[in-house]
């Protein structure tokens, strides 16, 4: 007897013989390894804990989506935050490519110098009134170290400071000279980072260099979905990946994280329509799909997104860990509104002290803790891996690209500072200057642009996810 007739001897009407019959009728076998859902496939694997990590996915996305980035968009909104200056025309060190994106929206618009606030045009790379005065004050002296004999000895102390501090080794970047006549003002909230068209054999050139010749890999290993991959699916990699010590697999997985977050702008932020009468920008979620699906991406999807994560802990810490330098007395966001300057700094706090609160820091003592010989040696390999990787941004063909880069790339050199800064930081007095660890306007504004970066991703991984469970 078929299942129809049976019921409806039972007395039950059409309509709810057809609504049982699709309750008990067994589900779709699918294939294996293609989870159900396009939301599945794309978050398939993120959750729960982060290798090398004791936080959680889940734990991320609640602290950052409600708590912490509200706050710190209004931070970079300020005027403190939104002008960096940048040389976006500085050659390429590693070839020779003059060849540069002819999209229109690859191009970077420059401020007027007077729209900059004073504050900062004054003294574009000191933080604070103090600074600005002495940078005047200093002005006859020679930058490279030789100081003028008519100023006082405690302001020719202050300059040599100042001089070894700007010259210094503990950079984890090739820094612009922001002296430089092509140095210019960009106001960054007028230069979003989006989707510009930047892509095919000058983007993959750029992020080959980066992988294949600054992450500590054996040209014999290929990473995932490279050109002469091979059909391991990655196992050979990875199984390189697992092997290594804990700081060059942290080295790698950083690199991928910041990958993973610009493509993830990308996608949110994309040209969905191109008018004569206006542009619409907006999540695209087919680019979102191939770059973060894990059947489309074999299985590195997921493997990027946690290596977001990890990138937003490291970055996070960094900001906890610098409170100290931060929350002195004497300490300014100094644009020369008073007022502003005040309620910003107040913000700024804020925001350090809510990073400290975060229960579930990365613990950055597990990098460089063996053999002290063996560590320092391993820690400037670190930082001359990442220094390279700055300077390759200088190769990107589109110039709103590269603003960006630039800025994420020193945004995180300068976490990386602060975290192996944390010895000098402790020693930082309360009042008065802080010559043994310091932070110039440039690494300030990239450190907390970088953060949002990727605190914004992670922000936008929330509305991917609702918008693939609702297709």
């Amino acid at each position: 007897m078929a299942a129809g007739s049976g019921l409806r001897a039972l007395g039950l009407t059409a309509p709810l013989i057809l609504i049982l019959l699709i309750l008990l009728w067994p589900p779709p076998v699918l294939p294996q390894g293609l989870p159900g859902t396009a939301e599945q496939r794309c978050f398939c694997q993120v959750t729960g804990y982060l290798d090398d990590c004791t936080c959680d996915v889940e734990t991320i996305d609640a602290f950052n989506n409600y708590k912490l980035f509200p706050r710190l968009n209004e931070l970079l909104e300020s005027d403190y935050f939104r002008y960096y200056k940048v040389n976006l025309k500085k050659p390429c060190p590693f070839w020779n490519d003059s060849s540069h994106c002819g999209i229109r929206d690859c191009a970077v618009k420059p401020c007027p110098s007077n729209e900059v606030p004073d504050g900062i045009r004054s003294g574009s790379y000191k933080y604070s009134e103090e600074a600005n005065n002495l940078a005047e004050e200093c002005e006859e002296a020679e930058r490279l170290g030789a100081v003028d004999g008519s100023l006082s000895e405690e302001t020719q102390e202050a300059v040599l400071r100042w001089t070894r501090h700007d010259d210094s080794s503990d950079s984890f970047c090739e820094v612009d000279d922001i002296h430089s006549p092509d140095a210019e003002y960009v106001d960054l909230l007028l230069n979003p980072e989006r989707y510009t068209g930047y892509k095919g054999p000058d983007a993959w050139k750029i992020w080959n260099s980066i992988y294949e010749e600054n992450c500590f890999k054996p040209q014999t290993v290929k990473r995932p979905l490279a050109s002469g991959r091979g059909d391991d699916e990655g196992r050979t990699f990875y199984n390189w990946l697992k092997g290594v010590c804990i700081e060059k697999r942290a080295f790698y997985r950083l690199v991928s994280g910041l990958h993973a977050s610009i493509n993830i702008h990308l996608s949110a932020r994309y040209l969905l329509q191109d008018t004569w009468s206006e542009k619409k920008w907006g999540p695209n979620v087919t680019e979102f799909q191939q770059r973060f699906d894990e059947v489309l991406t074999r299985g590195e999807g997921p493997r990027r997104l946690k290596n977001l994560y990890f990138l937003y802990l490291i970055e996070l810490r960094a900001l906890s860990k610098a409170l100290p330098f931060f929350e002195r007395p004497g300490f300014q966001l100094y644009t020369g509104n008073k007022i502003q300057d005040a309620e910003i700094k107040n913000l700024l706090l804020e925001i350090l002290h809510l990073a400290k609160s975060f229960p579930l820091h990365f613990d950055e003592n597990s990098f460089f803790a063996g053999n002290q010989k063996e560590a320092a040696k391993l820690k400037e390999e670190f930082r001359l891996h990442f220094k390279n990787i700055s300077k390759i941004m200088d190769c990107v063909g589109c110039f709103k690209c590269r603003l960006w880069g630039k800025l994420q790339t020193q945004g995180l050199g300068t976490a990386l500072k602060i975290l192996f800064s944390e010895n000098l930081i402790e020693k930082i007095p309360e009042s008065g200057p802080s010559y043994g660890f310091q932070l110039t306007r440039q690494e300030i504004v990239a450190l907390f642009n970088a953060f949002g970066r990727i605190s914004t991703s992670v922000k936008e991984l929330e509305n991917f996810r609702n918008i693939l469970q609702n297709m």
